[in-house]
């Protein structure tokens, strides 16, 4: 413990020194390891607040986020008793060098130092507004969309679709904070649709995290293939592309993630089986039209005086459904999350479920018998999917 605590202080000590050299850019803590598993992650700057720099703190949770301001004394203790606790992993980012401290599953800690990544700090103009990490500032693809003016201002009626693309970005962010992809990804977006998303992911990969990604957008509708196609050249993103395909029939040599908001029923099954044989690190799904299982059921519980209703029975059809399919996911060696997601092609919520490469559940394959059996189902058929 006075090994981690010394360490920590080493840390939180060449925090302070390049507040005070004037050399500071940036800190973020990552790989939560506390006990509130919704507090993701936190991001640190300097701003400017009534003649006073204090840091301002971004705390990221699974369902909203958190601007906090502290005096710098303050805020550096607070640096100091969220590392090696809630947090596992910090980077401090300054115009001379990054430092980085690591903490083991035992908390044994790791400093170490790096060349400068960052050449520039952000402004410390205190700012009320929420800090997006799609920025509408020189973004052809939001101005092509509708979402910007030329100006980079946010139009009114779009609005409403830069917060949902804002929050799908934060979601993979934080999810390759806590399972890294490697420096040249292939991603492929199956059912990309108009591209909000297929071109912010791909906006925030390049640009933000300095990936090498290559994205390929699958979409049945030619009109948006080319539209895409033609927004991609004119951005300048040579790695960004669509094609006019059924997602059956895209047969990719590899792929480190897979997403398909828009699948509509056994079309999520075919993504996610694409995504399980050819070994995808991350698979996010964002299911709807949950049918091929509701034709099926014939409850034989206690549900059966619940489910004669036909919207009750329409949202237990979904609930098996994606519950099914998080257990195949298991059973196939992903470790699952299932969480509300709002996309930005219907104003319902959907779930989200979200896989990433892991230990195999040896129990999944025979909960999903049971749930079969419990409510009448011959068949999933993602099973059949994935046992073909």
């Amino acid at each position: 413990m006075e090994k981690k605590n010394e360490i920590t202080g080493q840390f939180v000590e060449r925090m302070q020194r390049s507040i005070e050299s004037g050399s500071f850019i940036k800190l973020t803590l990552s790989k939560p390891g506390g006990k509130d598993k919704d507090f993701k992650n936190v991001y640190a700057r300097l701003i400017d607040l009534k003649g006073e720099e204090v840091l301002s703190f971004t705390l990221h949770y699974t369902t909203r986020d958190e601007v906090k301001n502290h005096p710098i004394a303050e805020a550096l203790a607070m640096v100091g008793l969220w590392l090696g606790a809630d947090f596992l992993n910090g980077d401090l980012f300054t115009l001379e060098e990054d430092v980085s401290i690591q903490f083991s599953k035992k908390r044994k800690a790791r400093l170490f130092s790096r060349a400068a990544s960052l050449r520039e700090q952000p402004s410390k103009k205190h700012n009320r507004q929420k800090q997006y990490l799609i920025e509408p500032e020189n973004n052809p693809y939001l101005y092509a969309m509708g979402i910007a003016s030329a100006q980079g201002k946010i139009l009114a009626a779009g609005q409403a679709k830069y917060r949902q693309i804002n929050k799908y970005i934060e979601i993979i962010d934080s999810l390759l904070q806590q399972h890294p992809l490697r420096k040249n990804p292939h991603i492929v977006d199956m059912g990309s649709g108009k591209g909000y998303l297929t071109f912010a992911l791909y906006d925030h990969l390049a640009n933000g995290l300095g990936l090498l990604p290559t994205i390929t957008g699958i979409e049945l509708r030619q009109k948006l293939v080319d539209f895409c196609n033609e927004l991609a050249k004119e951005a300048g993103y040579s790695e960004l592309s669509f094609l006019a395909k059924d997602i059956h029939d895209f047969q990719p040599e590899r792929i480190d993630m897979l997403i398909a908001l828009h699948a509509c029923d056994i079309a999520t099954d075919i993504a996610i089986a694409k995504g399980v044989q050819s070994g995808a690190e991350i698979i996010i799904v964002a299911p709807c039209c949950h049918k091929q299982v509701r034709k099926q059921m014939a409850c034989h519980t206690g549900m059966q005086a619940i489910l004669r209703h036909g919207i009750l029975e329409e949202r237990q059809a979904e609930l098996i459904t994606d519950g099914i399919r998080s257990l195949l996911m298991e059973a196939n060696g992903y470790q699952t999350k299932v969480f509300e997601f709002i996309s930005t092609e219907h104003t319902a919520k959907n779930l989200m479920i979200v896989g990433t490469k892991g230990k195999k559940n040896e129990e999944a394959v025979e909960q999903v018998e049971t749930i079969k059996k419990d409510y009448g189902i011959e068949y999933h058929y993602l099973e059949r999917l994935l046992q073909g």
